[in-house]
């Protein structure tokens, strides 16, 4: 049977021992057919990837999908101090090589957006096609302050189910680890990668994003190399969790996910 964009997947948990830590992530619940594509997701600032099951939901019918737990948020392990930018993308890398998977899609939101551009340029070799959804730090507006604004400003486009678990997965990271990983954010400069990056990236922004304004979206596309720009509209920031199906329809195309067909075979029972 076909999968349709409306139809969904359910996911269950697993934990993965790397090389650098004990790692958490959301994955199909049902096998993919032989041979699809292997999908990571990567999460924002100081969340897990608990928000990005909308999307992983959506993929899964399509391909391998792996919502993953950064180190030092939701049920990966927690490290002592939150981690930079390379050791992020290099901490994607040995969940990847725990897991056999010696190259996959890439798609961040936010923050992941900067782990997926540090891993970008780290492991180009690992790395298909990348899909950066909101990506920041919008370079015209660095700062904690100067980016405050445009975040309180986007609250009114999100349901108050994400700010949930933005509290909670907050709390459970620490206050600590999440100013350690502010601090990183705001230092990180995305704008210095993106012309080293050399696999097919998509952008994608909602037109209601005021982290993300048009401006800064039409640059970063111009900045890599072979980019290109997708708005969807009506949504603010995190589409990967109030417009799942919008997205897809973006994405699918783009990742050449169009002529999948459904999973059938079972592969675990555990579900998230």
């Amino acid at each position: 049977m076909g999968a349709t964009a409306q139809q969904t997947a359910p996911l269950r948990s697993i934990r993965v021992e790397t090389a650098l830590a004990r790692l958490h992530a959301r994955t199909n619940n049902f096998s993919p057919r032989p041979g699809s594509p292997t999908v990571l997701l990567i999460h924002g600032l100081v969340i897990s990837s608990r928000y990005m099951i909308p999307i992983a939901r959506r993929l899964a019918p399509l391909c391998r999908v792996y919502a993953l737990d950064l180190p030092g948020y939701g049920e990966s392990e927690k490290p002592p101090h939150a981690p930079s930018l390379p050791e992020a993308a290099d901490a994607v890398a040995a969940f990847m090589d725990a897991l056999g998977i010696s190259s996959a899609h890439l798609l961040g939101n936010s923050y992941g957006c900067q782990v997926c551009a540090e891993f970008a340029v780290r492991h180009p070799e690992r790395l298909q096609r990348l899909i950066l959804q909101g990506p920041t730090v919008n370079p015209h507006e660095r700062g904690f302050w100067r980016q405050l604004w445009p975040w309180l400003k986007n609250a009114r486009h999100e349901p108050f189910s994400l700010a949930l678990i933005m509290y909670r997965d907050g709390y459970a990271a620490g206050m600590r680890r999440s100013i350690e990983t502010v601090r990183n954010a705001l230092a990180d400069r995305i704008e210095d990668k993106l012309p080293r990056i050399e696999a097919p990236t998509l952008i994608v922004r909602g037109a209601n994003d005021p982290q993300v304004p048009q401006s800064w979206a039409e640059e970063a596309a111009r900045l890599l190399p072979h980019g290109e720009l997708k708005v969807v509209p009506g949504y603010g920031h995190c589409l990967v969790y109030t417009a799942p199906l919008e997205l897809r329809r973006v994405i699918v195309p783009f990742l050449r996910l169009d002529s999948l067909t459904t999973p059938a075979r079972r592969a675990g029972s555990a579900r998230t």
